[in-house]
């Protein structure tokens, strides 16, 4: 048995968004808010940490180390499944400290973790020495890798799948943003236990798909091996749109900006500048198009981030004054 310790509020709702699909004359549009799941502002990580933290429960560890960009989303919840939980948190951030903690990092703080700042190119270093300095101090520490992508993370939105299919929507496609691949990974898992015919399509926020269908079929193979099942995954038939991430990681293009205010707009729903917001414009390019058909069911899975909006560069060019 896989184990699991609760901190996600779930389900976490489905709602319709009529102004845009009306507004696009395209397929009928769906939202999953993971934006909801509650935990430090909520988020798609909440779902694999409950599966993460508990592996690293009932190994005995007592620090909880991972690593990210200065605006992780995924450390923000790493820190906040770490206060719930009465547990140490060591966070690795790739990039320069700022003169303000704003967003995500202001959250981490809050929550108590000890922030390193480090070079990008030097990250997997300084992660692999202050997790052996946290292990000379007797601190107990459990390693969660970027993203919190792997077997057991993917075990998040295995269980995800199973509850979409309890909701009863039977989506033809399922669109999300896509970095580290275990959030699709799962999903794939999860779509395959419960007889999913929807088509899982990752937009890729800054990997070019080939090579990241690849790793996302690596997790969700490792997954299926810890679950003992026979399925296995190619690469070959994993969905990922790797077209709107030439910009680069975190980088606020016109189209994110022009989904992100059409969403609050329209739906009053706030996507995030590095995740939701590409995927979100990914999405409207695709239905402008004409890539679904108009009457499927789209259903677009809110995976969070949204504090990041709160943060430099993001708010002065989303409303510049």
């Amino acid at each position: 048995m896989i184990e699991r310790v609760q901190l996600a509020q779930l389900p976490t709702p489905i709602e319709a968004l009529p102004h845009l699909s009306k507004m696009l004359g395209g397929p009928q549009l769906f939202i999953k808010r993971d934006d909801l799941t509650g935990l430090g502002f909520g988020g798609n990580k909440t779902r694999k940490l409950e599966y993460l933290a508990a592996d690293a429960l009932a190994k005995g560890c007592q620090t909880l180390i991972s690593t990210g960009a200065v605006q992780s989303n995924h450390c923000r919840q790493v820190a906040a499944a770490a206060a719930r939980l009465g547990m140490g948190c060591i966070l690795v951030l790739a990039g320069e400290k700022p003169e303000q903690p704003q967003g995500n990092l202001y959250l981490d703080l809050l929550s108590g973790a000890e922030i390193n700042f480090v070079p990008k190119d030097q990250r997997d270093q300084a992660l692999a020495e202050i997790a052996l300095q946290a292990e000379a101090e007797n601190r107990k520490p459990y390693l969660i890798p970027y993203g919190g992508s792997n077997a057991i993370g993917a075990m998040g939105y295995r269980q995800a799948m199973h509850e979409l299919h309890e909701q009863d929507l039977n989506p033809d496609w399922i669109v999300f943003a896509t970095s580290s691949g275990g959030t699709q990974a799962g999903m794939l898992l999860g779509a395959r236990e419960t007889g999913s015919q929807a088509k899982i399509l990752g937009i890729s926020v800054d990997k070019p798909a080939r090579e990241f269908s690849e790793t996302i079929a690596e997790i969700a193979n490792a997954g299926a091996e810890l679950l003992q099942l026979e399925t296995r995954f190619r690469s070959e038939g994993i969905l990922v749109n790797g077209d709107y991430s030439s910009a680069g990681y975190g980088v606020l293009t016109p189209a994110e900006k022009e989904a992100i205010l059409l969403f609050a707009r329209q739906e009053a729903i706030l996507l995030d500048p590095v995740y939701t917001g590409r995927a979100a414009a990914g999405m409207l390019d695709l239905i402008q198009q004409g890539f679904f058909k108009p009457e499927e069911k789209v259903l677009f899975w809110h995976t969070g981030g949204t504090p990041a909006l709160f943060a430099e560069p993001y708010c002065k060019k989303l409303l510049p004054t």
